[in-house]
């Protein structure tokens, strides 16, 4: 069934055809039937195809004739049609006519105020997207991608952030921005000469009546409620004295004078006064004495020079009168450098401090209330021909070993100074040292690549018996002489424990005064070859561990740091690769600690965990000393650059105090076992004592008092011996030798002595 046509329909085709019909000279061409957009082709009526709807032409014959017949038709329509755009032609299709319009173009004349943003990202800040290849998502859930950037240099665009891309700009627009960037009115039609507009001026113009003729308000005439309570509140805090009236100045009619030259005292420090100018010497006289005249050649050396560079600003000359002397031509420039130091030179004022220098010394106990401790030379003997390099005290205090650099060992008493024995070795010696144990009594010798165990010749009895049974193989349950090489080393690289010594069977042992007789070594260990002389030998506390410290080329080769245990006859060597050389090495005396001190710094290790636990910065160039203080908490490190640090484990890795009180390089540093004491030596020649108290309580910084400065005595006498022992030198007592003075220094275990060995072959004890 086919839908009926609406009302609307047949209006529009009935009005169409009135107005064509009135046209009169547009006739119709012809009929083109076209299936309709809106309706489809089975729904019409009778298979009748609906007309091409007529174009309303828009002219105002047409639409003045049309609107009678509208009426007449229509009684709801009585407004006319309003004029369209656009120029009428006949349709080559349907041959009809039609509207056609401009070309729109959608860049400048379409209106996007309805259309659809082509980004769909939201209300978001759309830097978000600065770092993605695009700037948002279409309609469709797709990436829009972001467009290729202009010219930089194209003023013609305006950036729209939104949709990141660059809008033109018309004609008009960029008319306004010019106007704007040059301060001018953005309206194009806009005169600011045009002529005014008296509105209220001239003949018929007047103001007769007011603007308004409203009745005056009250409070024009009315006294204000709300000003009489402001009013009020002030004179209430002027009865209660809140607020006082400047007082009435007093009117004196004498004339007041004053000093214009004087001005008021200001709290600001007074300015500093300007240098005064260097005053002239005699090389800028006319006529300097002939001394300050330059040669040829150094007025040519001072012409190349830069100006920075120069001594002088001037070379000095020669004139026989002052009326000769002509213009200086650098005064113009004397003169500006001289303003320029009076305006922009920094100037400070340093004022004198009026400080007793008695008060900037810090407040010390006397050293006569830090009694006992060493004061004078008790007695010297020259036991040596050569440097005494190094000794060791035994533990009861009653023998000293030294060596020196010939190769003899010498066995002599602290309290007469009686040589009992020598050793001579074929090289020289490194290093010696007495082991703590009380129960058995030897001491090693430390040569190039062997480690010497002698016995000295006055123990007998069970301590003879039980040092005898600590080098025993079968003894010692070791089954014979062992060959031990380190975990860390090759099989050629290996450390072997040998009753006999490379070469010889035993060493010789001469008593002064008597026969020589023979004594067998206790043991000999020999280092792999190229580990160079044993420049130190430090026993653990308990005696049963020893340290080793190589060095080979004189010093300044490769270091190689030993662990030998005695009881076993067991070596190893701790460290794979041990950085920088290694100049001292010692055990903590308390916890498994290893301490090792390279050229600069201070190691510690943890010999149980295998570990690196501190590294302690000394701020010395070359260490030469170290020592432990017994409590295991501070210890002294010594240099070659004349300082001395303490440093305390627990505070920092820095030095708690640097001592420098040695004029030269500092060779050996000791802490006093039982006494509150610590010593250090010199190649200046002199043995400084310190008293050095530590406390139990943390909170307490320990005690540092400087006490006594030891030095030697100059001989005025020579007494020769035969052995080269029991004689003074021909200098004295600890005299600087080719620039060597006191090379090491040992404390007394149960007494305040001090025992020192010289670069001058003189040993020395220093007694309170």
């Amino acid at each position: 069934m086919a839908l009926p046509t609406t009302n609307g329909t047949a209006k529009k085709r009935k009005k169409s055809e009135i107005e064509i019909k009135e046209s009169g000279n547009m006739p119709l061409i012809g009929n083109l039937e076209l299936e309709s957009d809106g309706e489809d082709v089975g729904e019409s009526d009778d298979d009748e195809v609906e007309d091409f709807p007529e174009l309303d032409l828009g002219d105002s014959e047409v639409s003045e004739g049309s609107g009678d017949s509208e009426e007449s038709t229509d009684g709801e329509e009585h407004l006319e049609d309003p004029p369209q755009p656009g120029e009428l032609v006949v349709s080559s299709i349907t041959g009809r006519l039609k509207r056609v319009y401009p070309e729109i173009e959608p860049e400048y004349d379409s209106d996007s105020s309805t259309e659809d943003a082509p980004n769909r990202v939201g209300n978001i800040p759309i830097h978000w997207y600065d770092d993605l290849p695009h700037i948002g998502y279409d309609v469709n859930g797709k990436k829009v991608l972001r467009p290729a950037k202009g010219d930089e240099l194209d003023k013609t665009s305006a950036y729209d952030k939104n949709l990141q891309t660059d809008k033109p700009l018309t004609t008009e627009e960029l008319d306004i921005i010019r106007r704007l960037y040059a301060g001018e009115n953005p309206d194009a039609g806009y005169d600011p000469y045009e002529p005014t507009v008296e509105w209220f001026t001239g003949r018929g113009k007047e103001e007769i009546m007011p603007l308004s003729a409203a009745p005056e308000p009250k409070r024009r005439f009315v006294p204000s409620k709300w000003e009489k309570q402001k009013v009020m509140k002030i004179v209430r805090a002027i009865r209660q004295g809140r607020i006082v009236p400047n007082k009435p100045k007093t009117l004196d009619d004498r004339p007041q004078f004053y000093s214009i030259w004087e001005t008021a005292a200001s709290d600001h420090p007074a300015p500093a006064p300007a240098p005064k100018p260097r005053l002239p010497t005699n090389a800028e006289s006319y006529n300097p004495p002939e001394e300050y005249l330059p040669t040829e050649e150094e007025r040519k050396e001072w012409e190349e020079q830069d100006r920075e560079d120069r001594e002088r600003d001037f070379l000095p000359q020669k004139h026989s009168a002052l009326r000769l002397v002509p213009a200086y031509p650098e005064f113009i420039k004397n003169r500006f450098d001289r303003l320029l130091d009076l305006y922009l030179a920094p100037r400070i004022q340093r004022r004198r401090l009026n400080i007793d220098p008695d008060s900037l010394i810090p407040t010390l106990p006397s050293p006569q209330s830090l009694r006992p401790f060493p004061t004078y030379l008790s007695l010297y003997q020259h036991h040596h021909t050569s440097r005494a390099r190094c000794l060791s005290i035994s533990p009861d205090d009653e023998w000293v070993v030294s060596g020196d650099e010939n190769g003899v060992v010498s066995l002599w008493e602290v309290i007469t100074g009686h040589e009992a024995a020598r050793w001579s070795f074929e090289q020289r010696i490194g290093s010696i040292t007495w082991c703590p144990r009380k129960d058995v009594s030897y001491f090693v010798v430390g040569l190039e690549e062997e480690i010497i165990f002698l016995s000295p010749p006055f123990v007998t009895g069970s301590v003879s018996s039980a040092t005898k049974a600590l080098f025993n193989p079968e003894a010692a349950g070791s089954g014979g002489n062992q060959a031990v090489g380190s975990s860390s080393a090759s099989s050629a690289s290996t450390v072997s424990w040998t009753m006999t010594r490379r070469g010889t069977k035993s060493a010789s042992s001469t008593i002064q005064g008597s026969a020589a007789i023979i004594h067998d070594v206790l043991q000999c260990v020999r280092l792999p070859r190229g580990s160079g002389r044993v420049a130190q030998l430090s026993f653990h506390r308990k005696g049963d561990y020893l340290s080793s410290l190589s060095v080979a080329g004189s010093g300044t080769g490769q270091s190689s740091v030993w662990i030998h245990q005695v009881s076993r006859q067991h070596s190893q060597a701790p460290f794979k690769n041990v950085k920088g050389t290694v100049q001292k090495s010692m055990f903590h005396p308390i916890k498994p600690h290893f301490f090792v001190a390279t050229q600069r710094y201070v190691r510690v290790y943890d010999l149980a965990a295998q570990q690196l636990l501190k590294t302690y910065l000394t701020g010395i160039k070359w260490i030469s000393s170290l020592d432990i203080h017994p409590s295991g908490d501070h210890f002294i490190v010594g240099g070659y650059d004349k300082k001395l640090c303490w440093f305390d484990l627990e505070l920092s890795d820095k030095p708690y105090k640097v001592l420098r009180y040695h004029t030269r390089a500092i060779r050996a540093l000791a802490f006093h076992p039982t006494f509150p004491l610590f010593v250090s030596c010199a190649d200046d020649g002199s043995i400084q004592v310190f008293h050095a108290r530590v406390y139990n309580d943390l909170m307490s910084d320990p005690l540092i008092v400087p006490l006594k400065i030891l030095r030697g005595k100059t001989a005025t006498t020579t007494k020769a011996n035969s052995q080269g022992g029991g004689g003074l030198s021909v200098g004295g007592v600890h005299q600087v030798v080719d620039g060597l003075g006191i090379l090491d220094i040992q404390w007394c275990h149960s007494q305040p002595w001090l025992v020192s060995a010289g670069a001058d072959g003189t040993v020395a004890v220093w007694c309170p």
